[in-house]
């Protein structure tokens, strides 16, 4: 069985940085995306693919937990790219959250994670998939990136714990959890 690809590969007139997709976003957060309209017929857990705004941050959420499982992931474009980048995230950010936490732990730790601006991008030694990313072109492409990607990381940490700590009772979600030791294509951020 093949892992799951990005809905958003035939998006036209993506902006690209080496070979890592800038894509629109649905979020409050400030930051060089394109913004989407907020959500207001549908709610964030319940949203289709084919709705007007679902973003990649959406994708990575709904498809974290099948593509784990997989080893190995062929990138089919640069969209994938931001799908893997989102998955590895959200595999360091569970590991933030301990079972016993409260929301408001586990919203410090994994905000801590999403606002660490020492994280490396496509091109620093320390980025675990350089083979399969490009590097950027020069430093303010690089800034760029560097830009989106936090924008990314805040908006999936805030999505991430709405979804972790839906029950009523304040406790992690067990199911979740169940996650935080998988790694993707055994790779950590």
């Amino acid at each position: 069985m093949p892992a799951y690809h990005s809905v958003f590969l035939d998006e036209p007139n993506q902006q690209l940085v080496g070979n890592f997709a800038l894509l629109p976003l649905r979020t409050r957060t400030r930051g060089p995306a394109q913004q989407l309209p907020q959500l207001t017929d549908v709610s964030e857990l319940d949203i289709e693919p084919s709705h007007a705004s679902y973003d990649p941050l959406d994708e990575v959420l709904s498809l974290f937990r099948a593509n784990t499982f997989f080893r190995n992931f062929e990138i089919k474009g640069p969209a994938d790219r931001v799908l893997i980048y989102g998955i590895l995230f959200l595999s360091e950010a569970l590991s933030k959250i301990r079972p016993g936490n409260s929301r408001r732990d586990a919203e410090k730790n994994v905000m801590n994670v999403a606002l660490d601006n020492n994280f490396a991008i496509p091109g620093d030694a320390a980025f675990p998939l350089n083979q399969a990313f490009e590097p950027p072109r020069d430093r303010n492409e690089a800034e760029l990136l560097r830009q989106y990607i936090m924008q990314m990381r805040q908006e999936l940490a805030v999505r991430l714990l709405n979804r972790v700590y839906m029950d009523p009772s304040g406790q992690p979600s067990k199911w979740w959890l169940s996650f935080q030791k998988r790694k993707f294509m055994g790779k950590q951020l």
